[in-house]
């Protein structure tokens, strides 16, 4: 089987352009939550755990979510700083895998985010115990009704300190692109460590 050598499409240079570039172009055409991506994180013993989160702020400082502290990914978190993203856009036959070690935000961005949330949201979570077992969905409506008692229509509603967000630097970016008869495009870049400047170096994979 003859084939003419082809170029890679995905950039050499630099990922947080390819990834703007890639969000930009997801944001258009994918029908629902571009913005949605899996997390994944490990129990203390090291077994995987991963769900869907939302990416609620992203440049070369790293890609942020928010979340409770005290879910059970929340607790993950905390134990081990290091996780991995994965965002899948269908309609767009790509991918993209992002790992590295996590922080938290502060304080004021987290109030920030929380206050731009829909008045809903706002209450839905700070009277949410999330990831902790529910006898009966009325007990999670009695305790809304409190909090909506105790914050009324028109008072700023206070952040539960335990709802946070946290930050991925990445230290790796992966991006996968669909090419017909499985011949599909996958470029690595990987961050050098600190002592050489923190200098991204890419490598075209098998796919």
């Amino acid at each position: 089987m003859n084939r003419e050598p082809d170029q890679s499409a995905i950039p050499t240079s630099d990922p947080f352009a390819t990834f703007d570039a890639w969000f930009a172009e997801a944001q258009a055409a994918e029908p629902n939550d571009p913005n949605a991506m899996a997390l994944a994180t490990a129990t203390p013993a090291g077994a995987p755990s991963v769900r869907m989160v939302l990416l609620k702020g992203h440049g070369p400082d790293g890609f942020v979510f928010y979340t409770n502290a005290h879910s059970r990914k929340g607790g993950e978190i905390r134990t081990n700083l290091q996780a991995a993203l994965l965002f899948h856009w269908k309609s767009l036959r790509r991918q993209i895998r992002i790992e590295g070690p996590l922080t938290e935000v502060t304080p004021a961005e987290a109030d920030a985010y929380f206050h731009s949330r829909p008045r809903v949201s706002q209450l839905a979570s700070a009277a949410s115990d999330q990831s902790r077992a529910l006898a009966d969905r009325a007990d999670y409506y009695a305790r809304l009704a409190e909090v909506e008692a105790r914050f009324p229509e028109g008072s700023v509603i206070e952040r539960p300190p335990h709802w946070t967000g946290f930050r991925l630097a990445p230290t790796a970016i992966e991006f996968w692109l669909d090419r017909p008869g499985r011949m599909h495009d996958r470029r690595r870049f990987e961050r050098d460590g600190p002592e050489t400047g923190g200098v991204w170096s890419s490598t075209l994979l098998y796919p």
